[in-house]
């Protein structure tokens, strides 16, 4: 080049030499700098792939397109390009066309990424996965497969296919040497989460929470990987365990993870990061967080939600229900979500009339069953019976007018119409409103004349206004000789429910047979057990009427006479004395002072300063007692002075 600085071999070299040590920029700068001599029909496809590289996918997109000659390399990296721009029916479509029109050795791989392409579809796009045909030879296959059986909710199956997957690599990994275990791990850190978000799905959180704190521990070097894991710990804690969710929520602010990810997976960890900020009360975090979001999905409901949910937090509540009537109007497709979050907001406040005018004005559900129970009950709860009864009659008609088209003038009632008219007779016929009761009986009764049970509502109902109607219907009843009924009266006294158990009795008596009889029960005495007596008990003397105090409460009672020397000492409850027990009986002075005196009153300290405490008392003798004893030594000692 030094010699000839336009030769194209030379550039062409010096190009393909800085892709191979990964210089892609300075590739790239080099094309753009000899557009002349390096045209678009000689370097394109180096051209493209430095673009690719450099993740800027749209420009690597219009350079492929430009080519004059569409190569099979072009076309390879052409079928990648698509799948970065999740451009999934054309992707598929490429790979197809790679896979019949080439033969040689990267057929595999053609086929791994064709069944990536498939699985894209089925998570992001929710479509209905064809069968490929694809043999399942290699770990990748496997795990491709896996994550389509997971967009469509077969979780079993998917698992089944990751430990496959995790089976075929750990014999790949085996066979080859230099091998630690580290490397091991980190090979199938990728399965190994993909496992634990299905134990997630399938409510097994704290597996999966194990699982996934183990790759983390493992630092894989896959940024995409572990921003994916952080998320879905994250909505593991949700609002608990804050402070571990924001360390994790760093991993997914790592460089180029927006190059690893899908779209839906970056709008869902930024979903995840508006919350977080709510949890943890940082309110200008998330008004930023989410309205940013909603710049990029003005369509999305979710930034809205959290940003009604943080005026929630925050005490504003007319905002809240402001924001969303504004994204209501704005996006009618998505208004009637909108609108039962509003409800909820009203309800929240004690509005409900309120609530229940915009539950009515969701059109597309005034006339589900769901809807229809929850207006009468909260009309219900409001006291306000005509507008429940409005509800009922608005949804029957809908349901008329409905059958009546499908049916070309036909008129079968739906079993979800019977259902709401069976409804509103019972709660007519609750409310009093017995007339209007009447006739939804009677368009029951002419749907189903068989039906005993709404002849017997309808029959009671005429009872209250009309009796002879009552009577003259009564005769379609079905005689009791004619209704068999099938009761097993021993099951149903012994079922869990029953207030009266019989009593199963084995060889019955004499007397329990008259009973059985219908001789009238009778209820047995139960015989009192006499007494027993004491072994000196003598009929002819009367009791002691004293016997059942104790001994020393009995007004006969003397003590005991241990000595005539010795006197009663210790006697009663610790402390006590019998000698100036009167002296201490504060009820006996003349002026007592009060039983709880406040501390420190002089009146309690007078009161008590010349009573000796009851531990400090000698008992009467005891000096003499020692005296005695005193003299009883010295006679008895020998020497001395």
């Amino acid at each position: 080049l030094q010699i000839s600085k336009d030769d194209v071999t030379a550039l062409q070299c010096k190009v393909v030499c800085l892709i191979q040590n990964g210089n892609f920029k300075e590739a790239l700068g080099i094309i753009n700098t000899h557009t002349k001599v390096l045209t678009s029909d000689i370097i394109a496809f180096e051209k493209a792939y430095c673009e690719y590289r450099l993740n800027r996918i749209e420009s690597a997109l219009k350079t492929i397109q430009s080519a004059s000659q569409q190569t099979d390399k072009l076309k390879e990296l052409y079928g990648q390009v698509l799948y970065r721009l999740e451009r999934y029916d054309d992707c598929l479509a490429a790979y197809r066309d790679l896979i019949r029109n080439s033969q040689d050795e990267y057929e595999e791989e053609r086929k791994t990424n064709l069944s990536a392409v498939v699985a894209a579809q089925s998570t992001w796009e929710k479509v209905v996965p064809e069968d490929l045909g694809l043999r399942e030879a290699t770990y990748e296959l496997c795990y491709n497969s896996a994550c389509a059986l997971i967009g469509q909710g077969k979780l079993n199956e998917a698992m089944k296919k990751l430990q496959k997957a995790e089976a075929f690599l750990l014999f790949t990994l085996i066979c080859l040497q230099d091998v630690t275990e580290e490397d091991i791990e980190a090979e199938l850190a990728i399965i190994h989460g993909q496992m634990a978000y299905i134990m997630q799905l399938q409510g097994r959180t704290e597996d999966a929470l194990q699982l996934y704190n183990q790759i983390i521990k493992l630092k894989p070097t896959d940024v995409g990987l572990l921003a994916v894991i952080a998320n879905n710990i994250i909505t593991i804690n949700k609002d608990q365990n804050v402070f571990d969710s924001k360390k994790k929520v760093k991993l997914t602010n790592a460089e180029g993870v927006e190059h690893k990810l899908s779209k839906k997976q970056l709008q869902a960890i930024e979903f995840n990061k508006a919350l977080l900020a709510m949890y943890t009360n940082q309110a200008d975090q998330c008004r930023k967080l989410s309205a940013s979001l909603q710049s990029q999905s003005p369509e999305h409901l979710l930034p809205v939600l959290i940003q009604a949910a943080q005026l929630c937090r925050e005490k504003q509540h007319a905002k809240a229900v402001a924001l969303l009537q504004d994204f209501a109007d704005q996006h009618p497709a998505n208004a009637a979500e909108i609108k039962l979050t509003m409800a909820q907001l009203k309800i929240a406040q004690g509005s409900v009339t309120k609530a229940c005018m915009i539950l009515r004005s969701i059109e597309e559900l005034q006339h589900k069953p769901g809807m229809v129970s929850a207006l009468v009950t909260m009309y219900s709860h409001e006291e306000d019976i005509d507008s429940a009864i409005e509800v009922f009659t608005q949804a029957i008609q809908w349901y008329q007018q409905f059958q009546a088209s499908q049916t070309r003038g036909a008129n079968p009632k739906s079993p979800v119409h019977l259902s709401l008219i069976r409804e509103a007779a019972n709660f007519k016929l609750k409310h009093g409103r017995k007339k209007e009761a009447i006739s939804d009986l009677e368009e029951l009764w002419k749907q189903n004349p068989k039906d005993v049970h709404t002849l017997a509502q309808l029959i009671s109902a005429y009872s209250l206004v009309d009796p002879e109607k009552a009577k003259v219907l009564s005769k379609h009843l079905p005689s009791s000789d004619t209704m068999s009924l099938k009761v097993d009266v021993d099951a149903l006294e012994n079922s869990h429910g029953a207030t009266y158990v019989r009593k199963k009795a084995g060889k019955l008596t004499g007397d329990s047979q008259q009973k059985e009889q219908g001789q009238g029960e009778v209820k047995k005495k139960k015989k009192k057990k006499k007494g027993k007596l004491p072994k000196n008990y003598d009929p002819k003397v009367t009791p002691d009427p004293e016997r059942w105090l104790p001994m020393r409460e009995r007004s006969y009672y003397r003590g005991r006479k241990k000595g005539k020397k010795k006197e009663q000492v210790g006697k009663g409850t610790q402390g006590s004395t019998t000698a100036g027990s009167s002296e201490l009986d504060a009820s006996r002075t003349a002026s007592s002072p009060p039983t709880s005196p406040r501390p420190g009153s002089a009146a309690a300290v007078s009161a008590t300063s010349n009573v000796i405490p009851p531990r400090h008392q000698k008992p009467a003798g005891a000096a003499a007692t020692k005296k005695k004893q005193q003299q009883k030594k010295k006679k008895g000692a020998k020497g001395g002075w």
